[in-house]
């Protein structure tokens, strides 16, 4: 391995290592709402779109954003930069379980690059469906939050950047559904409530029909599980930041409320059936010997509703919600240092989750 490569993997094993600070379960409403994400798609005039661009203008695309960054510091000074098509697959992946890069960047890594600070409460993707790509997350429900911190490092880029803009229409991006402010706001939610009582599918109509998007775990293309949900706006012509910002605020706070009472109404209603629902994912976590990454994350899933509906002692969301991402495939491959084949993490995510709550349990005796 060669100098430059060893250091792409030191920095990659370093944020390998430390916990998601978005999910430190250290924000508004964090029992229901796990975090917020605010992402702005940018554009350089007169430049083709990266889906129309050769390698050569991706490359100048690159190099003419990173000049950008460096220049105007507004990232600060402890940022690390990834080029996706120096990273193997498996690294790719690690950021893609992290949130921090999209299906899109990793599966055209030519051209495209990550640039992330230490905390991942900020970074940009170059070379995405869109030259750029801002984006910020806050634990909790704190859209105005991550928002404040996108839109500075977007004031602050355009000072460096000739966006692609029209006065009429907005910000001009390759998809047309960006196209206005170009920002996609969302906040992911954990709502086993609604499910267990079965009033999900009705509380995803209502969604849809105030024109807001709900999507699985990863985002686009990805099914629910876990009772995990991202909830953003579909479309970002015509209204103003604010006003998206606000009206998903007030449509998630409304479904914060309706999953506290579907909890409440199954602990009055439907004890025995949530405490064995609880009891049982936590007797498959603390003594399985093989578990897929699906099995997992909906046995944390209600690990999680037994620790906000105070069920446990000796376990806190800040950790389950550590688990969420360590037990996912790359991570789990990368730490184990082994090429395994589905088998293989099976029980080396078993392994870990049986560890951790058995650590946890001998600290509370």
């Amino acid at each position: 391995m060669d100098r430059e490569n060893e250091d792409t993997c030191q920095k990659v094993l370093k944020f390998l290592s430390q916990n998601v600070s978005w999910l430190e379960a250290s924000g508004p409403g964090d029992d229901i709402a796990i975090c917020s994400r605010v992402r702005l798609a940018r554009n350089i005039s007169g430049e083709p779109f990266p889906i129309a661009a050769n390698l050569k203008q991706r490359d100048y695309i690159r190099s003419s954003i990173e000049d950008a960054i460096r220049h105007s510091c507004c990232m600060g000074q402890d940022v690390s930069q990834f080029q996706m098509d120096d990273l193997t697959e498996l690294q790719r992946q690690i950021f893609f379980e992290r949130r921090l890069v999209s299906a899109e960047l990793i599966g055209q890594p030519q051209g495209a690059a990550l640039i992330v600070c230490s905390d991942e409460t900020h970074g940009v993707m170059i070379n995405e469906e869109d030259h750029l790509r801002i984006q910020a997350l806050a634990p909790g429900l704190q859209l105005e939050k991550a928002w404040k911190l996108a839109d500075g490092l977007d004031n602050c880029f355009a000072e460096y950047l000739p966006y692609a803009y029209d006065p009429q229409l907005g910000y001009l991006t390759c998809c047309p559904t960006n196209v206005g402010t170009g920002m996609r706001a969302s906040v992911m939610l954990h709502l086993p409530g609604l499910l267990l009582s079965g009033q999900v599918s009705s509380a995803i109509q209502g969604i849809r029909t105030l024109g807001l998007t709900v999507r699985g775990i990863y985002g686009e293309g990805t099914e629910n599980h876990g009772s995990l949900f991202q909830i953003s706006n579909q479309s970002t012509l015509g209204e103003s930041e604010k006003m998206i910002i606000d009206r998903l605020h007030s449509v998630i706070s409304q479904l914060i409320v309706h999953e506290k009472n579907s909890r409440a109404m199954l602990l009055e209603h439907n004890k025995y059936k949530l405490l064995n629902h609880v009891g049982r994912s936590y007797g498959k976590l603390r003594h399985s010997y093989i578990i897929d990454f699906e099995e997992a994350l909906n046995a944390l899933s209600a690990l999680r509703i037994g620790v906000d509906m105070h069920m446990f002692t000796s376990l806190n969301v800040a950790l389950v919600n550590d688990l969420l991402v360590k037990i996912s495939p790359a991570h789990l491959q990368l730490t184990s240092g082994d090429e395994l084949d589905e088998e293989g993490l099976g029980v080396k995510r078993a392994e870990l989750l049986r560890e951790t709550l058995k650590k946890m349990e001998s600290e509370t005796r």
